[in-house]
């Protein structure tokens, strides 16, 4: 049994049988909207309101008008559950959140519990989905999957080069850096120092200083755009030719606006970019018209959104039973292209590519 102001209020809603001009459906997302990763917050809060509002031209889910919530987490797992049980009190029935998984993951417990179906948009730990529960879902990768990808990259693109591979402590950083370093040895390689660093400083020169001693040829780095941008910057003040490699939070341009031309050359891995599928051109353009650059995680919260939205239809209802069963059984037309989801809440859709950044922008990189 579900103990929710959200479930009270979707049961009172089809028990009533209001229309659509006497009820709406409130949903939500939420992630660092404020703090050092904002930028991705951003990118959720737009695709949110557009899926949104999209959607609501169309004469909404089940012909009711869609409401929007935002929360604000900053990354903090405290703040994410507060920001849980905010939503839960305001009758949000479906979350399209939150983004960094150590937010996502104690968040969940919340949704769970209070009958709230969530799809994260970023969130990439496996421990979300295998601990989550039954209404935990996601439209991106996972660690494992990702760390499969870069750790058989190293192995072999970078074969007798000296590695190393660091992490910031997070859920999100040490969770990818170790997947990677696995498979990193499953595939034949060796990292020369594993290291792990404090997240939000400011100077690296010491981690720096070390590599240099260590002659990295290949820098691996688990963890947020930020601190990578500081890193490449120092280790190129240091004269360092060093190629920096990580994973999906490189995408966004806050990246090579801290980096500049000192960026050239990053590699990362990301899911295959949905502005390239002619499904979303559409969308793409739409935004583009609005001056939002749909990149990073806008399109993966406007398809998390999609995707509820079409299981909610399917389902007759928004009740989270029926919505979760809808969501594991059906495959979705989004602009991520067309998905569906595991017994896990895991999405099924193509994996991890790897990208570069060149002049201020990534794309896919060819090798």
């Amino acid at each position: 049994m579900f103990k929710t102001k959200a479930l009270a209020s979707a049961l009172l809603i089809g028990a009533l049988g209001m229309t659509s001009a006497q009820a709406e459906i409130r949903i939500a997302t939420a992630g660092p909207m404020t703090g050092q990763y904002a930028s991705f917050g951003q990118q959720m809060k737009a695709g949110a309101e557009q899926a949104v509002a999209d959607i609501n031209a169309k004469g909404g889910v089940l012909g009711q008008k869609l409401v929007l919530e935002i929360g604000d987490d900053a990354c903090d797992p405290k703040q994410a559950v507060a920001v849980a049980n905010q939503m839960v009190n305001k009758g949000v029935v479906f979350m399209a959140g939150h983004f960094c998984s150590g937010s996502s993951i104690p968040a969940s417990k919340v949704y769970e519990e209070e009958g709230v179906v969530m799809i994260s948009p970023a969130s990439t730990n496996p421990k979300l989905t295998e601990e989550g529960g039954d209404l935990v879902f996601r439209v991106c990768g996972r660690d494992d999957q990702q760390g499969m990808v870069a750790g058989k990259f190293l192995a072999t693109k970078f074969k007798g080069k000296n590695i190393a591979i660091i992490h910031d402590k997070t859920a999100y950083g040490k969770g990818l850096a170790d997947e990677t370093r696995k498979y990193l040895h499953k595939f034949g390689g060796k990292e020369k120092l594993y290291e792990a660093i404090t997240a939000g400083e400011k100077d690296y020169s010491a981690l720096v200083s070390k590599l240099k001693r260590n002659k990295i040829d290949v820098l691996y780095l688990g963890g947020y755009h930020t601190e990578a941008g500081l890193i490449i910057r120092q280790m190129r003040q240091q004269g360092m030719k060093t190629v920096l490699v990580s994973g999906d939070a490189l995408v966004t341009d806050e990246f090579w606006s801290i980096t500049g031309k000192d960026g050239e050359g990053t590699l990362m891995t990301f899911s295959p970019d949905p502005r390239k599928n002619p499904d979303a051109a559409p969308v793409v353009k739409e935004f583009r018209a609005k001056g939002i650059e749909p990149e990073g995680y806008v399109l993966y919260t406007y398809g998390a959104i999609q995707a509820w939205a079409q299981a909610a239809e399917k389902a007759g209802s928004t009740n989270p039973d029926k919505v979760k069963k809808a969501l594991r059984n059906g495959k979705f037309n989004t602009v991520l292209g067309k998905i569906g989801f595991d017994k896990k809440g895991d999405v099924t859709a193509p994996g991890y590519v790897f990208y570069v950044w060149k002049d201020g922008k990534y794309d896919y990189y060819k090798d």
